[in-house]
């Protein structure tokens, strides 16, 4: 199989990754939970993922990064943490539902969109000054959009946020692992990712790192200050109540060390050669329209397309039935797809990692030629 559905789950991941989740399982048990080695070993295991999160996002205190089952985990308890009901909040025109969806379940929240055209970052940037204004409580921004790989102007839209005093939450979804996310830097309340993109991570991990006090989800055992009935003030244990994903925090760290190994200026500048390499061979193709900046310099390793005359859906299926995975739709991301024209088609997306070929591309390029083809 060609795997290009990396923009939601990458597939492909070092071995390492495997191997550290495998013996996890067998060999450690709850972290806090007990002085016996099984327990000692989780809970280094975890401490060791804090470790190199917080190296890798520049970060000085480990203890401020959470494990989370998943980025939506992350940007509900960061937005939960900050959004009281009647809130005004900024957000951008390309967020995902795991940020839309969490704002519109608060009473009474009265959401801002900061839209322009796709791969207009100055404009963008001018519609968050224009709207960031008094009543706004938060501001909460994807850094890249998992529809069309958009890089946005965050780091502009951060330090406008610290000019004017208002919380920033970053959501690193798409930009963890391959582009910087320099907490210190941004002055960010809460940067919220997931594990398993580009980190390289097993599904149903994820981290949220926090620059703010923070509010939890969930109330539960902590494995510390058991004799009292409130949560503990301090982090992570704040929000971590209950059983760890310990073979996912392993698996994690592994995929982390991968990241660091390899460099993310090398994954990204590999993934954005195979974006373009995609991008201009279906640009070439009769029919076939193409979501990408020009020289990707605001575009990370995402690739947004359509067929004339054929559904989003259609040419998805098609190409999954010569074992091509693409992503078609609206990819839990209406807004993004609002702002850049396409809320009624959708698109077909391919995402790119550090494991895809030149080959796999110009495949894809060549069964959708086909495809195309065999509309008329």
């Amino acid at each position: 199989m060609i795997y290009l559905d990396s923009a939601a789950t990458t597939l492909q991941k070092p071995p390492a990754v495997v191997r550290a989740a495998s013996y996890a399982m067998e060999h450690m048990a709850s972290p806090g939970r007990g002085g016996h080695r099984p327990a000692m070993l989780a809970a280094e295991t975890a401490f060791a993922c804090r470790e190199a999160a917080a190296e890798l996002f520049h970060m000085e205190n480990p203890e401020n990064v959470v494990l989370t089952f998943n980025a939506t985990h992350g940007l509900n308890l960061a937005i939960k943490s900050i959004v009281r009901p009647g809130d005004t909040v900024l957000i951008s025109g390309y967020e995902h539902n795991a940020v839309s969806r969490p704002l519109y379940a608060i009473e009474g929240v009265r959401i801002k969109v900061a839209a322009a055209p796709l791969f207009r970052p100055e404009l963008l940037y001018q519609r968050f000054e224009e709207q960031l204004t008094g009543d706004v409580a938060a501001v909460v921004c994807n850094h890249v959009s998992n529809v069309f790989g958009y890089v946005l102007p965050v780091e502009r839209v951060a330090a406008l946020c610290r000019a004017r005093g208002v919380p920033f939450i970053l959501d690193a979804s798409q930009s963890a692992g391959c582009l910087d996310v320099n907490m210190p830097r941004l002055g960010a309340a809460f940067a919220a990712m997931p594990g398993h993109k580009g980190l390289y991570g097993p599904q149903g991990t994820g981290l949220l790192l926090c620059g703010a006090g923070a509010e939890p989800l969930l109330e539960g055992g902590t494995g510390s200050l058991s004799s009292q009935q409130a949560m503990p003030e301090f982090l992570p244990d704040r929000l971590e109540a209950g059983t760890h994903n310990i073979p996912g925090a392993a698996g994690l760290l592994e995929g982390i060390k991968y990241v660091q190994s390899q460099g993310m200026e090398k994954i990204l500048a590999h993934e954005r050669r195979l974006t373009l390499r995609a991008a201009e061979g279906l640009a070439g193709i009769p029919g076939v329209t193409v979501y990408a900046d020009e020289k990707l310099e605001r575009q990370a390793g995402v690739l947004s397309f359509n067929v004339d005359g054929l559904d989003c859906e259609t040419v998805g299926e098609t190409l999954g039935g010569q074992d091509i995975a693409v992503r078609a739709g609206l990819h839990c991301a209406p807004l993004a797809h609002r702002s850049a024209g396409t809320l009624e088609i959708g698109t077909v997306r391919a995402s790119f990692s550090a494991f895809n070929t030149p080959k796999e591309a110009d495949a894809l390029v060549r069964a959708v030629a086909v495809i195309a083809g065999e509309k008329k």
